[in-house]
C-alpha cells in the first residue's frame, strides 16, 4: 500500500507538542521523518511529567512514532555541517525554536535555501517570528492567555482555569500540517519552496473566529455555552448535555420528553429573548426534572423526540465507548522490545488507505548511525563524530 506522503523527507528539529504533532501526522502518512535530538537528554518529552523516561514515556510515545531519531549536538560546526548535508536532498525541516535560534545556529531559511532552493522550511513559535511577543517562550497555557481562550467561560460565574487539554498546541501543530502540505502542493506547480509559520496565538485566534467576528462587528459576547436550552444536567446516577437549539421549537421537544407542560407557551420562555432573559429560571425548571431519572433514561426519551443529547463522559469512559472502538481510535502496537503501546489513532480517515506504524517511538539516537550511511558518511568518519561527541 502506498501512503500519499511516501518520499516527502521531514527534518524534524522540534520537541514536546506542537512540532512532534505536527511531524507525527506528516509520518503516519508516510514521510521520512528524521528527527534531530539533543545529546544525552534528546526531547524534552522523553522525561519528566511520568517517571517512565524515553520512548516508555507516554507523553513522548503518543508524539512520536513514525520518526527515525538522530543525535546531533546543533551547537558545534561540525553539527550543523551534518544538517546542511541532510537538507540537500529533504523536503522539509520543521522548527519550534524561539524566533531567531535558527538564523543564529546559521541554519536559516536564506542559508538552507541557497543549499536546497526546494526546501520548505517550516517553524511555529508561541507569538510569531517578528513583533513585539516575539521573544518571548511560547507555551500552550501562555497560547490559551493571551488569545483570551483561559477567560471564556461556560458561566461567567466560574472562575478563570487553565483548559485541562493542550489545546493551543495540537490546533497549532495541525495548522503547521496544511501549512507545510499546502507549500508542498505549491511548490509543485513552481519547483521552489518557502517560509511557513505558525503561532500558538494565531492558532487560538482562528479557534475563535465567530466569536472574534461577532466582538469586532456587532460588539457582542458570543457563548455557545450561555445557550438558555444548552447545557450540562445532574441526573439521578450522571451528567447528561442537552444542545436545545436547531429545530424550531426545541423547549416544546425537551418538555415533551421530560414529560413536562408545554414551556414554550409560558411568555417566559416562548421567544429566545425572554428564555435568555430568564435563563436562571428555566435551567433551574429543567435541572430539578433531570436529576429525578438516569441518564440513560433520559437519552431514550430526549432522542425520541430528536433532542441532540448525550452522556458526559470521561476519558476513560471515552477511549472504551463503542463508537470509538468502531472508528478504530485505539492505535495498538509493540515497540523494538516488544511491549504493547496502546495510543489514539489519526482522526483522519481515507478510503483509500491506512495510516500505518513503520517505527515505533524511536530509542534517543537509534538511527543515527543508519541516517548517515544514507547520506554518505563512511564508517571512520562516523565513528570520528561520535568520538568528538558531534553524534550519538
Amino acid at each position: 500500500m502506498t501512503l500519499p506522503l511516501e518520499g516527502l523527507t521531514v527534518i524534524d528539529l522540534t520537541q514536546v507538542m506542537l512540532g512532534p504533532s505536527c511531524t507525527q501526522t506528516l509520518g503516519d502518512f508516510g514521510a521520512d521523518i528524521i528527527k534531530v535530538e539533543r545529546p544525552g537528554a534528546g526531547d524534552l518529552s522523553r522525561v519528566g511529567v511520568f517517571a517512565a523516561a524515553g520512548n516508555e514515556n507516554p507523553v513522548f510515545s503518543s508524539l512520536n512514532r513514525n520518526k527515525r531519531s538522530i543525535v546531533i549536538d546543533l551547537s558545534s560546526a561540525e553539527g550543523r555541517g551534518v544538517i546542511r548535508d541532510l537538507v540537500r536532498d529533504a523536503d522539509v525541516i520543521v522548527s519550534n525554536f524561539r524566533p531567531g535560534v535558527m538564523e543564529r545556529l546559521e541554519l536559516g531559511y536564506d542559508e538552507l535555501s541557497a543549499i536546497n532552493p526546494r526546501l520548505i522550511w517550516a517553524a511555529g513559535s508561541g507569538f510569531g517570528r517578528s513583533g513585539p511577543y516575539a521573544h518571548k517562550g511560547g507555551q500552550d497555557i501562555l497560547g490559551q492567555a493571551y488569545s483570551g481562550v483561559m477567560k471564556r467561560r461556560a458561566d461567567p460565574g466560574h472562575p478563570v482555569a487553565i483548559y485541562a487539554t493542550p489545546i493551543a498546541d495540537y490546533t497549532a501543530g495541525q495548522h503547521l500540517v496544511q501549512g507545510i502540505l499546502l507549500a508542498v502542493l505549491q511548490r509543485e506547480r513552481t519547483g521552489v519552496g518557502q517560509v511557513v509559520e505558525v503561532s500558538l496565538l494565531n492558532s487560538m485566534l482562528a479557534l475563535q473566529m465567530q466569536e472574534a467576528t461577532a466582538r469586532m462587528t456587532i460588539d457582542e459576547e458570543l457563548n455557545w455555552a450561555l445557550m438558555p436550552l444548552t447545557g450540562c444536567f445532574p441526573t439521578l446516577d450522571a451528567e447528561i448535555v442537552v444542545i436545545g437549539a436547531f429545530k424550531p421549537n426545541p423547549l416544546a421537544d425537551i418538555c415533551a420528553a421530560l414529560g413536562l407542560p408545554d414551556l414554550s407557551l409560558d411568555e417566559r420562555f416562548s421567544t429566545m429573548g425572554s428564555l435568555r432573559e430568564n435563563r436562571t429560571e428555566i435551567r433551574e425548571i429543567l435541572a430539578r426534572r433531570f436529576a429525578e431519572q438516569t441518564t440513560q433514561h433520559w437519552l431514550t426519551a430526549l432522542e425520541a423526540e430528536d433532542v441532540l443529547c448525550g452522556p458526559v463522559l470521561d476519558l476513560a469512559e471515552a477511549l472504551q465507548n463503542v463508537q470509538t472502538i468502531h472508528n478504530g481510535m485505539i492505535l495498538e502496537f509493540e515497540d523494538d522490545e516488544g511491549r504493547t503501546v496502546r495510543t489514539v489513532s489519526p482522526p483522519i480517515a481515507l478510503s483509500a488507505v491506512d495510516p500505518a506504524v513503520r517505527h515505533a517511538p524511536p530509542k534517543l539516537g537509534e538511527h543515527t548511525t543508519e541516517v548517515l550511511h544514507e547520506l554518505g558518511y563512511t564508517a571512520s568518519v562516523i565513528d570520528g563524530l561520535k568520538a568528538r561527541k558531534v553524534v550519538g
